[in-house]
């Protein structure tokens, strides 16, 4: 489960991208979160996404981002 699910802005303006930060498993996770909707873990490296984190990080950015 995902928690303390935090989102900032990379660039000013409407360009977008967005570093994330999150616990997954009790492990601290940063990742940054292109326009084309890839996610690219920053901390740890080691870590792997699954495609089911990956679709609740999608499902989390569109109600805080797009949805809003």
């Amino acid at each position: 489960m995902i928690q303390h699910f935090t989102f900032e802005r990379l660039y000013a303006g409407e360009m977008p991208g967005w570093r994330l930060s999150f616990y997954y498993n009790r492990e601290k996770v940063t990742a940054l979160y292109h326009g084309d909707g890839e996610i690219e873990i920053v901390q740890p490296q080691s870590f792997i996404i699954t495609e089911q984190l990956k679709k609740d990080i999608h499902e989390l950015m569109v109600f805080h981002v797009y949805d809003h």
